[in-house]
């Protein structure tokens, strides 16, 4: 799942920064989710979140709603990112351009096949562990859409401006036989995120 929406009223790329929780907005948002989780009348055995704040806060109804402790995965970490803390109009200046050199790795970031090989070792080793039920893992939207390019065998290269992975959105994945699939996405927030001011950082 990514998490909600992050009260940004000045418009940064927050990247992990610490002190940017989750809006009113985005707490329904997260409510949403946790319904949607509840209502699919499967088992949730274990709660693994990215340690930042707008990642746990998200988490917390998915908790409430299943009385899960949640771990910690340091793992799904939002993405490092040269831009951060500073204004998402910074993209456009001329004289940033030259960070964009190499949009394949991409050079503004970490790379993506870090982020993509992480993501799918904490998918690993949390399927190993397992007892008994599903796992719900609280990420950012360039660690999930990694992850989901990596397991459908894509290019990580990509714009990030069309990722499918909007606010809250969940995307399911299964091992099968040692192979991961994608089974589903779901966006149980979609009502609210016309709504949003804040989608996210590209």
């Amino acid at each position: 799942m990514r998490h909600a929406e992050v009260e940004n009223p000045d418009g940064v790329l927050y990247g992990r920064l610490p002190g940017f929780g989750i809006s009113e907005l985005g707490r329904r948002m997260a409510e949403s989710a946790a319904h949607e989780l509840r209502g699919s009348d499967r088992a949730v055995g274990e709660l693994i979140v990215s340690p930042l704040l707008r990642a746990g806060q998200s988490a917390e109804p998915i908790a409430q709603a299943f009385g899960l402790e949640p771990v910690i995965d340091e793992r799904l970490i939002e993405p490092t990112n040269v831009f951060e803390g500073r204004p998402k109009s910074d993209f456009a200046k001329p004289g940033n351009w030259w960070r964009f050199w190499n949009p394949f790795r991409p050079s503004w970031g970490e790379p993506y096949r870090w982020i993509a090989d992480r993501a799918r070792a904490a998918m690993d080793d949390a399927w190993d562990r397992r007892a008994e039920g599903d796992i719900v893992m609280v990420s950012h939207q360039a660690v999930i859409w990694a992850a989901h390019r990596s397991v459908a065998g894509e290019p990580l290269f990509h714009n990030p401006a069309k990722r499918r992975c909007e606010l809250s959105s969940i995307t399911s994945f299964e091992r099968r036989s040692g192979r991961w699939v994608e089974l589903d996405y779901r966006t149980p927030a979609s009502d609210l995120i016309a709504d949003s001011v804040d989608v996210g950082a590209v």
